[in-house]
């Protein structure tokens, strides 16, 4: 088929690396629902998203859920991303972010659901997740986050979600211990997670 010759070229065994455009395969789903190109967003991007969900203290199967549902918000509103205002890589995490925001809500309602009836709710006035998805302030949130880390935890995270390498390989590249870069990575996550749960 035609649309397999705008595929990247990869050879067999070969790890999608951070100079792959993103942006670009997101274009392609937006523009013609290019499933290739999907594919290659959904095998990079899911694992990652469950990954970094899991070692924020997420429990695995709603990572699992989490990360599947990023990516069929990346399907449905691929059209909706602008390479202008942030990296693809930031966009996708956000969306992680807000479905995660978002499903700790809906189980606080749950828990309030079930007290007495005499236990009055307040009232909420929340956005639709499809709304908070797509704002752009909390695509910059995500970005102005990943800033805020030290340079030596935005290597690591870089290095770990992004580019997906395995601890020990960073831990070669960087001529630093195995576990240095586990205490890097899993102080740098907690740190994202209190950026990112900061009230604006």
């Amino acid at each position: 088929m035609a649309l397999r010759r705008n595929r990247p070229r990869r050879f067999a065994g070969e790890r999608p690396k951070a100079t792959v455009e993103w942006a670009e395969l997101i274009g392609r789903v937006a523009a013609s629902g290019d499933r290739d190109a999907f594919r290659i967003l959904f095998e990079h991007f899911a694992p990652r998203i469950k990954g970094f969900l899991v070692k924020t203290g997420m429990d695995a199967d709603a990572a699992e859920e989490i990360a599947q549902n990023t990516l069929v918000a990346v399907w449905r509103k691929a059209g909706q991303f602008d390479p202008t205002s942030a990296g693809a890589a930031a966009w996708i995490f956000t969306i992680a972010r807000n479905l995660r925001i978002d499903a700790a809500r809906r189980a606080a309602r749950q828990a309030r659901a079930s007290q007495p009836a005499e236990l009055v709710d307040e009232p909420e006035a929340e956005e639709s997740p499809e709304t908070i998805m797509t704002r752009r302030d909390d695509v910059s949130r995500v970005s102005a986050a990943l800033l805020r880390l030290s340079e030596e935890q935005s290597e690591v995270v870089r290095m770990s979600f992004i580019e997906e390498r395995p601890h020990a390989e960073i831990a070669e590249i960087l001529g630093i211990p195995l576990g240095t870069v586990k205490s890097r990575i899993r102080l740098a996550t907690r740190r994202l997670r209190d950026l990112l749960d900061e009230p604006t």
